[in-house]
């Protein structure tokens, strides 16, 4: 494990722990070289499947690309990290269940369009504007009425 601050390849483990979903050890190293301290994740290495892009393209999915675009969408918004971390263990775990070689990434847009949804409008809105590109302000406008118009319904069944 190369240390983010040096890139000195020796450490030692200050500290280990299960991560909050359990699928995960927590381990605090520090480098043997500059003392620095740094956090790193072991996990099971699973079978990670294909997701097949709209253009036909395919990617190997990868947690990390998930879990950054959700951060982009939600920057500044009052989303929650572990909630974020949680949500992409459970994509994870539904995508390993499903036993498929390969996967839409439709099928990862959607769920991630949902779940910003209830978690916030604006983060949902920033996601939807780059996974649906928008050919123009009408289709964004559009988008925007949809969402104006599913919360004053529930407002209305407030009162």
């Amino acid at each position: 494990m190369k240390c983010p601050f040096c890139n000195f390849e020796q450490s030692k483990v200050v500290d280990s722990r299960p991560s909050r979903d359990g699928r995960a050890i927590r381990r605090r190293r520090e480098c043997l070289s500059c003392s620095e301290r740094f956090t790193t994740y072991e996990r099971i290495e699973e079978f990670q499947p294909v997701v097949v892009k709209k253009d036909g393209r395919r990617d190997a999915f990868d947690r990390r690309k998930l879990i950054d675009g959700i951060l982009k969408a939600c920057e500044k918004r009052p989303v929650k990290m572990d909630d974020i971390e949680s949500f992409v263990s459970s994509m994870e775990k539904e995508i390993q269940e499903k036993g498929e070689v390969e996967i839409p990434s439709s099928f990862i847009g959607e769920r991630v369009m949902a779940q910003l949804r209830e978690w916030d409008d604006v983060a949902y809105v920033r996601f939807a504007s780059v996974y649906k590109q928008f050919k123009d302000l009408n289709e964004f406008m559009a988008q925007l009425q949809e969402l104006l118009g599913s919360a004053s319904n529930m407002d209305s069944k407030d009162t």
